[in-house]
């Protein structure tokens, strides 16, 4: 028993295998995972898929291309599985200073690809009806 405590405290004591290793990754280095839970609103699920590929996913390639992110993916709960959410968007971007500027190059992505105030309004008032946020989180990759 002594032994295993003993070699217990020794492993807690090296350094992580990145650091003994010479490579000390920072936060600037580390993706980051922003994501989105949606709840489609009762009803409206096939509305809201329709909304998403006619509309978001052309905002999100523009704002991909421009540098925003590098990928984004949109996920359902499997059949059978009980979750408070219908759609789950996870943006990868390159590191916590690109998980800062998201929202605003979102923003700068919807006013290139939707130039017409009277059409952005018209589509924040459409999605607004279809979905209710439920949670955004954000995750780091594991090193």
């Amino acid at each position: 028993m002594k032994h295993a405590l003993f070699f217990a405290l020794a492993l807690a004591l090296l350094p992580p295998a990145d650091v003994a290793a010479g490579q000390v990754f920072s936060p600037v280095d580390t993706p980051v995972f922003v994501a989105y839970y949606w709840r489609a609103r009762p009803g409206k699920i096939d509305e809201y898929n329709a909304y998403i590929k006619s509309t978001a996913e052309a905002i999100d390639e523009d704002a991909r291309r421009a540098g925003a992110f590098e990928e984004v993916r949109t996920v359902t709960p499997a059949p059978g599985t009980v979750a408070d959410w219908t759609h789950l968007r996870i943006f990868r971007l390159k590191n916590a200073a690109a998980e800062q500027a998201l929202a605003a190059a979102l923003d700068a992505a919807t006013l290139r690809v939707v130039p017409d105030a009277a059409t952005r309004k018209a589509n924040s008032e459409r999605s607004a009806g279809l979905r209710d946020l439920v949670r955004r989180e954000v995750w780091t990759q594991l090193r």
